[in-house]
């Protein structure tokens, strides 16, 4: 398994990394968008929120080990090159994203906390980041909300431009990111 990325692709790990990642966040809004198909106070409902913060805080643990792995290496060339405003596109989208990746998860902890509630974390009992407050969990829980939405966003645009990069451009920018067939 390629521990580094090369000058035409990413590593192994990276690969692996950023895949499992998008499973995760698909895993961490499906929870949250079907938690109303339980009734409020019933252990579907219970179950469901824990997963949700359980995977939502698999990806903060996830996305140092991409930002480490992304460390490894050189960042794999686009052939042909872009323009360069597309790479500075590319690059604040990219740090959207991490700063997506790291400040929701803690968002969400914070909520978790201030709402007096213990943070389960497959299993392990996490301390509280703050104290109870309910009126500051409200406004958090407000952050948290908008940067869902946000999120839906950057993905949506990630997605899209690599399946532009990919189609309409004819560039290697996609292929970079996938599996070895």
């Amino acid at each position: 398994m390629p521990w580094k990325n090369t000058d035409s692709r990413y590593s192994t790990m990276s690969i692996a990394l950023h895949w499992l990642m998008l499973v995760l966040l698909v895993v961490v809004y499906a929870a949250i968008e079907f938690r109303g198909i339980f009734p409020k106070g019933s252990g579907g409902r219970t179950l469901i929120k824990e997963l949700h913060f359980m995977f939502g805080l698999t990806v903060f643990v996830l996305v140092w080990l991409r930002l480490f792995a992304r460390t490894l290496g050189v960042a794999p060339k686009i052939v042909p090159a872009p323009p360069q405003w597309q790479a500075l596109l590319a690059t604040l989208m990219h740090v959207a994203l991490y700063v997506f990746m790291i400040g929701m998860p803690i968002f969400g902890w914070l909520i978790v906390s201030a709402e007096g509630h213990s943070v389960l974390f497959y299993g392990i009992e996490l301390p509280p980041l703050i104290g109870e407050n309910k009126d500051l969990a409200k406004q958090i829980e407000g952050w948290h909300v908008l940067g869902g939405t946000i999120g839906y966003w950057l993905i949506g645009l990630h997605a899209i431009a690599g399946l532009y990069h990919h189609y309409f451009m004819r560039d290697n920018t996609m292929m970079r990111m996938m599996p070895k067939r």
